[in-house]
């Protein structure tokens, strides 16, 4: 019998994606299983979400490490000695190495909270208001060694009301981001999705550099 396909999740705070994500595996939405989390942060909840749900967890400090290198080095161990076969990034707050991305190119995907290639880095409710957008969302993306510059898979969109500040944005692009993740997760697992030559294929089909839009609805 073939294995399920193995993730470990890589976070530095509460974990709301890890939850999606190992309760889609839970209830089979996803064919894989998370096999480990690992945090950069000793304090982050989403630690305490995966030894509630049974999974094995490490912590990592950056702050114990003289370069990012170091710790890059140090993290890979960590992740090999998982097995995995997919890393997911979950709100881990750092910027990796291209070695360490190299090392994953095509196993590793991120979620970021527009719709790519817009507002690429911070603070991006506030700026797709400033900027009078009327659809936000949020991207899930292969990781690849420029910052959110990967292809995208699959991305879920929101309205901006004309009531809405980043606050209420974020609140509502967290909801598509825990609906989009497991999808991606999904398609991985099942081996519906890869990247060749820097692009996505679904199916075996080209998609759009913005990736396919989900009905979220």
């Amino acid at each position: 019998m073939n294995r399920k396909p193995r993730i470990v999740v890589l976070i530095s705070g509460s974990g709301s994606n890890l939850q999606a994500i190992m309760d889609a595996c839970a209830s089979e939405q996803i064919e894989g299983s998370v096999v480990g989390v690992i945090s950069n942060k000793a304090d982050a909840y989403g630690l305490t979400r995966a030894g509630n749900a049974g999974i094995e967890t490490k912590t990592l400090s950056h702050k114990a490490f003289s370069s990012r290198e170091e710790f890059d080095a140090q993290l890979a161990e960590e992740v090999d000695a998982f097995d995995p076969d997919y890393i997911v990034l979950a709100g881990f707050m750092r910027i990796l190495t291209d070695q360490f991305v190299q090392r994953y190119l095509g196993k590793m995907v991120n979620i970021h909270p527009s719709l790519l290639p817009k507002y690429k880095g911070l603070h991006t409710h506030q700026r797709a208001i400033d900027a009078g957008d009327s659809t936000h969302g949020a991207s899930v993306h292969f990781v690849t060694p420029a910052l959110d510059d990967g292809p995208v898979l699959v991305q879920g969109a929101v309205s901006i009301d004309a009531d809405d500040d980043a606050d209420s944005l974020q609140h509502k692009v967290h909801k598509i981001e825990h609906i989009i993740y497991p999808v991606a997760m999904q398609w991985l697992c099942s081996g519906k999705v890869k990247m060749a030559n820097g692009r996505v294929y679904l199916n075996n089909e080209l998609l759009p550099i913005e990736g396919k839009m989900y009905d979220v609805n």
